[in-house]
């Protein structure tokens, strides 16, 4: 499998003098997703958790619900020329039953690791109904000096970050502020698709209740992905788009932006947020 870091050598000035030396890189390597054996998507993402990474973005686009629905996440042998296994096709396999969304020339998808699902035909394609329909009657509350509190909290877990200052994090926490889950990669929404894959695999969706905080911007597929997973609240350091506040205020979403210390937007759902 992939590293999660690599080394490369750089050329380093610092105060007019120039030096050589060996700097640690976060790894970019692309994702094959396959369903049932068709291609789906490719997506650009940091080695490590991809069996989440897939079934998560299969929640995303509303093909699991729940682990019962997968029957099996494997990689796909012979990926490479001479047949060897690169580890970076895997294929997800649903359970007898499931039905097997439409898999076309239109819907295939190429990811970045910027801009997820922004390879979409049209916004209502993105609009995929949730089978958790929850959100918008969710009584959890959480206060704003807690809320305040939850980036220096994702911050000091991202081990990986400190290596090599190249990734984003997302992390899901309690509304008393516990860190359930983080998970970093080079794309903000693969790190959400790997801590929703890891929750359908320990069957724990929807995750109502839950807090999901992200690194960097609050984009659509972002609240779409918080939507598709049950969870209430969805908080980013910095701004949400104008898709995303639409999308929340539809759902029931609360949004909040520009978390930073006690200081902070609150987009949509602001009565979740208490003072």
């Amino acid at each position: 499998m992939g590293r999660v870091t690599e080394r490369r050598r750089v050329v380093r000035i610092r105060a007019g003098v120039a030096g050589t030396r060996p700097d640690t890189l976060v790894a970019e390597e692309p994702l094959e997703i396959r369903l049932n054996g068709k291609p789906l998507a490719i997506t650009m993402r940091t080695p490590g958790d991809d069996f989440a990474l897939a079934v998560g973005f299969l929640v995303s686009e509303g093909v699991l619900a729940s682990a019962a629905e997968v029957r099996a996440v494997t990689y796909c042998e012979g990926a490479a020329e001479d047949g060897s296994n690169t580890y970076n096709v895997v294929n997800v396999q649903l359970a007898p039953g499931v039905p097997l969304p439409d898999i076309s020339l239109e819907r295939n998808v190429y990811t970045t690791s910027s801009c997820g699902l922004c390879g979409k035909a049209s916004l209502d394609a993105v609009r995929t109904a949730t089978r958790f329909t929850g959100i918008a009657a969710d009584p959890v509350r959480v206060s704003a000096a807690l809320l305040g509190q939850l980036p220096d909290r994702l911050r000091a877990a991202q081990k990986v970050f400190d290596r090599t200052g190249g990734l984003h994090a997302a992390g899901l926490f309690t509304a008393e502020g516990e860190l359930l889950d983080v998970r970093e990669d080079v794309g903000r929404h693969n790190a959400v698709d790997k801590i929703v894959g890891r929750a359908l695999q320990a069957g724990r969706l929807p995750l109502a209740g839950g807090v999901l905080l992200v690194s960097g911007r609050a984009s659509f597929e972002l609240a779409q992905k918080a939507v598709m997973a049950g969870i209430p609240v969805l908080a980013a350091v910095s701004a949400p788009s104008s898709l995303a506040v639409d999308l929340a205020l539809e759902t029931g979403l609360t949004l909040i932006g520009f978390l930073r210390g006690p200081d902070m937007n609150i987009y949509a759902g602001e009565e979740r947020v208490t003072l």
